[in-house]
């Protein structure tokens, strides 16, 4: 890999990142705001089941459905536009692409609101009609939110397409941002002067419910001028110049597999709520919670990351740089094992001070922090996976191959289903610890089948990029055990001596203290052992 390309990979990577770090902090933020007013209650659980159902179209039809499909096809013209029709043919596959864009979610969304009662009632006890009137309602509130993200998406397509990341990245934050202040502004003015707490929150939930809808809105307002400034413009053409455009039938040609991919690896959550809706009251939120601390960390490196290094892996296959391309897969998995297995080992330790520093207030109470913490240890234990699978799949990609990918995400669905029912059914402890079990074991098959089909590109080197993640992540394994061992005593000793000071001073002083006391004996380690991936880090940063 050039010296330019890895300080432009590592440039965009830092400023991705950044504004990944504001998002997610900011996402902990609104599910901070969602304990204080719903805790783990039956309007926790209805809107997170509402918020869902939207959320898992969104992931198919914008998120990895643009990045997989769009992004490859927009940078193949971009590459060979003259010879290909000049820039009016780009503007022409624009314009198809926004379209169809528009008409398919619009489609999608009607469709979901009048079928949103038979919806719901896959996740929820169907004895609870209340809970299903108001769970509808929710989800009727934010299913239009599919169609201003998937528009958002496109945006971040073309930006991302010419290597402009900051706006894309910015747009989450916006997001967060807008759905904290709607429940903090809406709740007292939805609520007006009856003092019922149950009422309090499932005024609450409304409000939140309006806050997602109007920030999508924002998301994809705030992109538009960044857009219309690359020069690249757009409008609304006919469906049959839409379907018939050359660049939008290789869309969809990429589109279909990857959607049954991803349909596959998304059901895991769809899955797992609805296993978790028909266990016990709770379970629903207590499983999100803990995923919203886990995406804390894959959401500020794991997708950052793989969104900055799908456009150069895309480049690099296109021009058969194959040597560049397994180097640049080789660090970035180095990369998220040295984040992640250490985030994991800690985590196992000081988990419950994690979650009450984080949520524990109002109506989250020590049940709260006990049914997310079970969910927690269970989830964290596939952080390395999970984050892995973030890196590997763009390797697919980037080469036009969704065929791969879909079928891992498959028999990575297989396994978390058959694991989930199982425990359900023969081992329900009134947790979500098993359900939270069987996603992490998921992950794990998802990366071995990853792995498996990768050796089907001979120009690869898959097994220097498998034993290299390995040997490294077996190594940060033992060095995180080292670090988690005086964390663990150190812990046990300062929790008592704070414990009567409050929540903040309680839980955020003794966390801090062993956060610092695992990092300075891991960062000892490193640089005792002459880490190859910090010193490559550090030889980058001096370079800027």
């Amino acid at each position: 890999m050039s010296e330019k390309k890895s300080r432009s990979l590592l440039s965009a990577g830092l400023s991705l990142s950044f504004f990944t770090l504001c998002s997610r902090i900011l996402g902990l933020v609104r599910e901070m705001t969602k304990a204080a007013f719903l805790g783990t209650s039956k309007y926790a659980d209805a809107f997170g089941i509402a918020f869902m159902i939207p959320n898992l179209l969104r992931r198919l039809f914008a998120e990895n459905a643009i990045s997989v499909a769009f992004i490859p096809t927009f940078k193949g013209y971009l590459e060979d536009g003259e010879a290909a029709g000049g820039k009016q043919t780009i503007r022409e596959f624009l314009s198809a692409t926004i379209t169809l864009i528009t008409f398919l979610t619009t489609c999608v969304v009607l469709a979901g609101i009048l079928l949103t009662p038979l919806i719901v009632r896959i996740f929820l006890d169907n004895d609870d009609k209340a809970l299903l009137s108001e769970t509808t309602i929710l989800t009727r509130i934010m299913f239009p939110y599919l169609i201003v993200i998937s528009i958002a998406a496109f945006f971040q397509g073309v930006l991302n397409g010419v290597k402009i990341f900051s706006p894309s990245g910015f747009t989450p934050v916006l997001f967060n941002s807008v759905v904290i202040a709607a429940t903090y502004i809406l709740t007292p003015i939805l609520t007006g002067s009856i003092e019922d707490g149950e009422f309090r929150s499932k005024m609450a939930a409304r409000a939140m419910s309006i806050g997602v809808i109007s920030g999508g809105c924002v998301q994809a307002l705030f992109q538009l001028p960044f857009v219309l400034k690359t020069g690249w413009t757009f409008h609304f053409t006919t469906l049959r110049k839409a379907f018939s455009n050359p660049g939008t039938r290789r869309v969809m040609k990429l589109i279909v597999p990857t959607i049954i991919g991803m349909a596959a690896y998304q059901l895991n959550d769809v899955v797992s709520t609805a296993l978790a809706g028909k266990a016990g009251t709770g379970i629903v939120s207590s499983l999100q919670y803990s995923l919203r601390l886990q995406e804390l960390i894959l959401g500020i490196f794991a997708v950052s990351i793989g969104t900055v290094i799908l456009p150069d892996l895309s480049g690099l296959a296109k021009k058969e740089m194959w040597s560049d391309f397994n180097a640049m897969l080789i660090q970035v998995s180095k990369i998220m094992a040295l984040i992640s297995i250490p985030v994991t080992f800690f985590s196992l330790v000081c988990g419950r001070e994690i979650i009450s520093l984080v949520y524990k207030s109002n109506r989250f109470s020590d049940e709260s922090v006990h049914l997310t913490l079970v969910a927690f240890r269970m989830h964290i234990a596939g952080l390395f996976f999970i984050a892995l699978n973030r890196i590997i799949s763009p390797a697919f990609y980037a080469q036009g191959n969704t065929k791969s990918p879909t079928t891992a995400g498959i028999i990575g669905f297989g396994v978390n289903i058959a694991l989930a029912i199982a425990v359900v059914a023969f081992r329900n402890d009134g947790t979500g610890a098993g359900i939270a079990l069987a996603l992490s074991i998921a992950s794990f098959a998802n990366s071995i089948a990853l792995f498996i089909f990768l050796k089907k590109n001979k120009n690869l080197d898959v097994k220097s990029v498998a034993m290299g993640t390995l040997l490294y992540a077996l190594k940060l394994v033992i060095f995180s055990i080292v670090a988690a061992i005086p964390t663990y005593f150190l812990r046990n000793a300062l929790l008592p001596a704070f414990e009567n000071h409050g929540r903040l001073i309680g839980f955020g002083l003794p966390l801090f203290a062993c956060a610092l006391a695992f990092a300075l004996v891991g960062v000892l380690l490193l640089v005792i052992t002459k880490d190859e991936i910090v010193r490559v880090i550090i030889r980058k940063v001096r370079r800027r």
